[in-house]
């Protein structure tokens, strides 16, 4: 049995671990949690009723943060021709085209999020094994896969978040970092939550959403009840 530090025991007595809050008071009180050395980003946990062995309840999608997650990724743009300066003059880190996929292919990993045009997925698709099992491969599901490279690039820098189901049907996702004002973390959970409610397969029957948890990196997982969280959602 793992042993718990002082500051986690210190936490546990700030949570009532059988109590669901509110989205705010969970808010609060998780930014209340974040007593690492360091800025911790606040989480956002919610369990669906999906089958994710099913392709038709898949839950994947992407949203725009309205106050940012309070990280900055570094984009690469795989394009060509003009294409590439579009991406360069938008803010693109890493810019290149087949020269960049055979970069990737060798092991060049130092990039947060990828964007490619269609005219270069032909050679990009040799990336599935690299970039899939780390989330990043580009999709047009994801609006990863664009002629629009300088839109792209700028969603994704303004705090462009994707959001998808794991194998336990659970998406897991950053919100901002425990120093934003809870009215902006706030934004951000009401904004993600209402993107996941409008993802919801056709093929799904029953409770869609079963819990959300909200926690800080090295916090407590504080229990949300899934009910009023969605009404606040829906209320904007």
């Amino acid at each position: 049995m793992s042993k718990k530090s002082k500051r986690y025991k210190a936490l546990l007595e700030k949570v009532d671990l059988t109590k669901q809050y509110t989205l705010s008071e969970a808010i609060a009180l998780a930014k209340e949690c974040a007593t690492a050395k360091f800025d911790e980003s606040l989480e956002l946990h919610v369990r669906l009723g999906v089958d994710p062995r099913h392709a038709d309840q898949q839950v994947r999608s992407t949203i725009v943060l309205p106050f940012g997650t309070g990280h900055t990724k570094k984009v690469a743009v795989l394009a060509l021709g003009e294409k590439q300066k579009e991406a360069q003059d938008a803010g693109a880190d890493i810019v290149g085209g087949e020269d960049l996929v055979a970069e990737i292919q060798n092991g060049r990993l130092d990039f947060d999020a990828v964007i490619a045009t269609p005219d270069i997925m032909k050679a990009a698709g040799r990336l599935g094994k690299v970039l899939g099992p780390r989330g990043l491969m580009p999709s047009a599901k994801t609006n990863t896969v664009t002629f629009d490279v300088a839109g792209a690039v700028k969603e994704i820098k303004a705090g462009r978040v994707e959001f998808r189901v794991d194998k336990t049907a659970i998406t897991h996702n950053a919100v901002g970092k425990a120093s934003f004002p809870v009215e902006n973390l706030l934004g951000n959970v009401k904004a993600l939550l209402r993107a996941i409610l409008k993802a919801r397969p056709a093929a799904v029957k029953g409770t869609y959403v079963k819990s959300i948890t909200i926690a800080a990196t090295m916090g407590v997982g504080i229990m949300v009840d899934p009910v009023s969280a969605q009404k606040d959602a829906a209320a904007e």
